[in-house]
Protein backbone atom coordinates (compact mmCIF):
# COMPACT_ATOMS: atom_id res chain seq x y z
CA UNK A 1 0.00 0.00 0.00
CA UNK A 2 1.32 3.35 -0.90
CA UNK A 3 0.40 6.18 1.54
CA UNK A 4 0.84 9.34 0.88
CA UNK A 5 -0.24 12.89 2.74
CA UNK A 6 -1.44 16.08 1.04
CA UNK A 7 -3.33 19.35 2.14
CA UNK A 8 -6.71 17.47 1.03
CA UNK A 9 -5.90 14.41 3.09
CA UNK A 10 -4.59 10.93 2.97
CA UNK A 11 -4.32 8.87 -0.54
CA UNK A 12 -4.10 5.15 0.05
CA UNK A 13 -3.13 3.44 -3.38
CA UNK A 14 -2.23 -0.40 -3.67
CA UNK A 15 1.00 -1.54 -4.36
CA UNK A 16 -0.70 -3.69 -6.98
CA UNK A 17 -2.30 -1.17 -8.92
CA UNK A 18 0.67 0.80 -9.39
CA UNK A 19 2.48 -2.27 -10.41
CA UNK A 20 0.08 -3.23 -13.31
CA UNK A 21 0.01 0.65 -14.21
CA UNK A 22 3.88 0.84 -14.34
CA UNK A 23 4.17 -3.23 -16.11
CA UNK A 24 1.83 -2.48 -19.29
CA UNK A 25 3.39 1.27 -19.66
CA UNK A 26 6.80 -0.75 -19.41
CA UNK A 27 6.05 -3.80 -21.92
CA UNK A 28 4.78 -1.37 -24.65
CA UNK A 29 7.86 0.70 -24.76
CA UNK A 30 9.93 -0.43 -28.02
CA UNK A 31 12.67 -2.76 -27.53
CA UNK A 32 11.13 -4.30 -24.32
CA UNK A 33 11.13 -8.20 -24.32
CA UNK A 34 9.65 -8.59 -20.95
CA UNK A 35 9.62 -7.61 -17.43
CA UNK A 36 11.77 -9.94 -15.14
CA UNK A 37 10.85 -11.21 -11.64
CA UNK A 38 12.09 -9.50 -8.55
CA UNK A 39 12.15 -10.03 -5.18
CA UNK A 40 11.47 -13.16 -2.87
CA UNK A 41 7.45 -12.63 -3.39
CA UNK A 42 7.43 -12.60 -7.49
CA UNK A 43 9.78 -15.73 -6.81
CA UNK A 44 7.70 -17.69 -5.02
CA UNK A 45 4.52 -16.71 -6.96
CA UNK A 46 6.08 -17.75 -10.02
CA UNK A 47 6.70 -21.49 -8.53
CA UNK A 48 2.94 -21.95 -8.20
CA UNK A 49 1.79 -20.17 -11.11
CA UNK A 50 3.95 -20.40 -13.99
CA UNK A 51 2.44 -17.99 -15.65
CA UNK A 52 3.61 -14.19 -16.55
CA UNK A 53 1.94 -11.26 -14.55
CA UNK A 54 2.03 -7.65 -15.00
CA UNK A 55 3.36 -6.62 -12.28
CA UNK A 56 6.41 -9.09 -12.48
CA UNK A 57 9.66 -7.04 -11.48
CA UNK A 58 8.13 -3.74 -10.75
CA UNK A 59 8.45 -2.17 -7.29
CA UNK A 60 6.73 1.16 -6.28
CA UNK A 61 7.78 3.00 -2.89
CA UNK A 62 7.02 6.72 -1.49
CA UNK A 63 9.74 8.73 -0.62
CA UNK A 64 8.20 12.05 1.30
CA UNK A 65 5.66 12.79 -0.88
CA UNK A 66 6.88 11.15 -4.31
CA UNK A 67 7.21 8.18 -5.52
CA UNK A 68 10.46 6.10 -6.27
CA UNK A 69 9.68 3.18 -9.02
CA UNK A 70 12.17 -0.04 -9.83
CA UNK A 71 11.41 -1.54 -12.73
CA UNK A 72 13.82 -5.10 -14.18
CA UNK A 73 13.29 -5.53 -17.30
CA UNK A 74 14.56 -8.07 -20.52
CA UNK A 75 15.70 -6.23 -23.70
CA UNK A 76 16.32 -7.18 -27.42
CA UNK A 77 20.03 -8.17 -27.88
CA UNK A 78 21.65 -5.52 -29.96
CA UNK A 79 19.39 -1.78 -28.94
CA UNK A 80 20.49 1.05 -27.89
CA UNK A 81 19.66 0.47 -23.67
CA UNK A 82 19.83 3.89 -22.85
CA UNK A 83 17.55 5.03 -25.39
CA UNK A 84 15.18 1.65 -23.81
CA UNK A 85 15.74 3.30 -20.58
CA UNK A 86 15.35 6.70 -21.61
CA UNK A 87 11.92 5.66 -22.90
CA UNK A 88 10.62 4.12 -20.14
CA UNK A 89 11.62 6.68 -17.24
CA UNK A 90 9.55 9.03 -19.65
CA UNK A 91 6.69 7.14 -20.06
CA UNK A 92 6.04 5.29 -16.66
CA UNK A 93 6.62 9.05 -15.28
CA UNK A 94 4.08 10.36 -17.67
CA UNK A 95 1.20 7.55 -17.26
CA UNK A 96 1.80 7.26 -13.14
CA UNK A 97 1.35 11.46 -13.05
CA UNK A 98 -1.46 11.30 -15.83
CA UNK A 99 -3.54 8.71 -13.56
CA UNK A 100 -2.75 9.09 -9.88
CA UNK A 101 -1.71 12.53 -10.22
CA UNK A 102 0.74 11.85 -7.57
CA UNK A 103 4.68 12.94 -8.28
CA UNK A 104 7.41 10.61 -9.51
CA UNK A 105 10.79 11.37 -7.90
CA UNK A 106 12.83 8.60 -9.66
CA UNK A 107 12.32 5.34 -12.07
CA UNK A 108 15.10 3.23 -11.40
CA UNK A 109 15.31 0.95 -14.71
CA UNK A 110 17.38 -2.46 -14.40
CA UNK A 111 18.33 -4.63 -17.21
CA UNK A 112 18.74 -8.15 -16.03
CA UNK A 113 18.79 -9.69 -18.86
CA UNK A 114 18.95 -9.39 -23.03
CA UNK A 115 17.31 -11.79 -25.30
CA UNK A 116 17.82 -12.81 -28.94
CA UNK A 117 14.66 -11.61 -31.28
Amino acid sequence: MVRMENHLGIIEISQEYFSYLVGNAVQSCYGVVGMVRSGARQGLRSIFTRRAHADDGVHVHSDGDRLVIDVHIAVVYGMNISAISRSIVNKVRYTVEEATGLEVRKVNVFVDQMKAD
